[in-house]
């Protein structure tokens, strides 16, 4: 299943005494759909997933798709390094009626590449839906080998992955060794153009949260043959998708959101809201002493 150029990694808005802010987050909702969001991708490593319990997960994913209504794909973050809690989470999330499953590789326990590939089918093999396997290896503090991915696209449904391993020639090999049925996006803002040059697919993106309509235009410039046009969006888009990794995801992009109109609250220890030099700088990447919100 392709879902589509951007997919929107969501942040998870709380309110002041750290709960879910489920009015936040129909109004995210709905900001990002109007905003070149395709498809959602929530409970990831944007969403705060590590410190959201499997319930406040399953109630994010009811709430998600109810929101949503068919509008785009909502995809959920099921992975974890617990074979069992996964296939648990993602037989609830299929319940609640979400479009497919991101699985992260198994992080801390650092299984060899056999048990990466184990893990994924077996979990795979416990649903009906299109499973995305995401690499990141700098949090996973192991990267799954594209002999991997490309092993794992043979099984039926698993269909794309999410490649944030900053390795463009990892990216290629998979491209040029599985089908055209199977979908390769990148995880990192910065290389979505790049990615698109070799044949992939689109991105699985945080900056989404700000310039989604710009990097949908973007990609629809390479995709006309604009390469030149594509090129000089992409050098004028980099400033802000920097931006947003200049502290550890989600906090640049929460603080980017309250400060465009957006608000999301704060985020939950252990991560911690931006320095006020941080929030001036991002201002100042944003233009926002001069604009009321970014644009071009």
């Amino acid at each position: 299943m392709n879902f589509g150029s951007i997919m929107t990694a969501m942040v998870t808005p709380f309110t002041e005494s750290g709960d879910i802010d489920y009015t936040a987050t129909r109004n995210l909702i709905n900001h990002l759909l109007a905003n070149g969001t395709d498809a959602l991708v929530v409970a990831g490593t944007t969403g705060e997933s590590p410190t959201l319990t499997n319930e406040e997960k399953v109630e994010l994913f009811k709430f998600t798709v109810q929101t949503v209504a068919g509008r785009a794909p909502v995809i959920a973050g099921t992975g974890s390094n617990s074979t069992r809690e996964s296939i648990d989470l993602t037989i609830q999330a299929e319940e609640a009626g979400v479009d497919g499953i991101m699985l992260v590789v198994p992080y801390y326990n650092k299984p060899c590449q056999d048990g990466l590939y184990q893990h994924f089918k077996t979990i795979a093999q416990t649903t009906t839906l299109p499973v995305m396997l995401y690499n990141i290896p700098g949090r996973s503090a192991l990267n799954m080998l594209p002999e991997t991915i490309i092993r794992l696209a043979d099984v039926p449904n698993i269909t794309s992955v999410k490649e944030a391993s900053g390795d463009l020639d990892a990216v290629a090999s998979i491209i040029e060794h599985t089908g055209d049925d199977f979908f390769v996006y990148t995880g990192d803002d910065s290389s979505t153009l790049p990615v698109l040059a070799i044949g992939g697919t689109g991105v699985v993106s945080v900056s989404a949260h700000i310039i989604g309509n710009e990097m949908q235009e973007m990609i629809h410039q390479f995709r006309s043959g604009n390469t030149k046009q594509a090129a000089a969006i992409h050098r004028r888009l980099l400033p802000i998708m920097k931006a947003m990794f200049a502290a550890p995801n989600p906090s640049p992009t929460k603080a980017a959101l309250n400060l465009t109109g957006v608000p999301v609250g704060g985020v939950r220890l252990p991560m911690i809201a931006l320095s006020d030099e941080e929030v001036a700088s991002l201002k100042n990447v944003l233009e926002l002493d001069d604009r009321a919100a970014v644009g071009f």
